[in-house]
């Protein structure tokens, strides 16, 4: 077996009181798309800043590409950072700066590559997503919501990664933007050979571009598998969240 690029173990964390994680578990091979789903208040968003060593859980280890997070030096944290890219819920861009010096921020930061190089590779990485190169030199407000999230997912694809986190990738979507950016993410997963973990509720995405779905339950991992082997856990959220989007499925397919 090769070792896990994301591997956590007995993890616990309390906030405000409220246990949110009581001796979790997980693991991500190299190459796997990987879903983190559960009900509101589970944990999820936590976990993926515990992951990425932006919240320090009270127990437990986290280990990316088989170093500890927790255990780095500043040094091999920012060696670390330069493997893995974030696209955020909300997408975090600058508002005061270009959609090019967005997406040239990492490599402004973590490389010496002279500016005018930097600039050149983010207006690379901006056709990788799909955009028009007349979307460079626009502010952020001047885009639609999938324009952003595809300027923000530019700027996490910035350095190069061999692994992707996103956070809710097709909140505030439409439903033809959202399953255009599925299809986007899972095209460059398969052409970058990228391992890509996302925290989601859209049970669109799951059932067109995920190799495996982690549910959290109680502050564990409840489950993980395909979509057809979680609907066979007996658990009554898990059976309304596959059950909520039924008829809407019979009614398209004209059943």
């Amino acid at each position: 077996m090769t070792e896990p690029v994301i591997d956590v173990r007995d993890v616990s964390i309390t906030l405000g009181g409220r246990p949110i994680h009581r001796g979790l578990s997980l693991s991500v091979a190299r190459g796997e798309v990987v879903a983190l789903i559960g009900g509101s208040g589970s944990g999820k968003s936590v976990l993926l800043r515990e992951i990425i060593g932006l919240l320090k859980p009270q127990a437990g280890r986290i280990e990316l590409f088989g170093q500890s997070v927790w255990d780095a030096t500043p040094a091999e944290m920012n060696r670390l950072r330069q493997r893995f890219g974030v696209l955020f819920q909300d997408g975090a861009l600058f508002s005061s700066l270009s959609v090019e010096d967005n997406v040239a921020t990492p490599l402004f930061e973590h490389t010496d590559l002279p500016h005018a190089t930097c600039r050149q590779l983010a207006r690379l990485k901006l056709a990788l997503v799909g955009l028009p190169p007349d979307t460079a030199g626009k502010r952020p407000s001047e885009l639609s919501g999938g324009m952003r999230k595809r300027v923000a997912l530019a700027r996490a694809l910035a350095l190069d990664p061999e692994l992707l986190f996103l956070d809710e990738p097709t909140s505030g979507l439409d439903p033809i933007s959202a399953r255009a950016f599925d299809s986007l993410i899972r095209l460059l997963a398969d052409s970058l050979g990228l391992t890509v973990f996302l925290v989601t509720h859209d049970l669109d995405t799951l059932l067109s571009i995920i190799d495996r779905v982690i549910v959290l339950a109680d502050g564990r991992v409840l489950g993980s598998g395909t979509v057809d082997e979680l609907k066979q856990i007996d658990d009554p959220w898990l059976n309304e969240y596959f059950a909520a989007r039924a008829p809407e499925r019979e009614t398209a397919h004209g059943n």
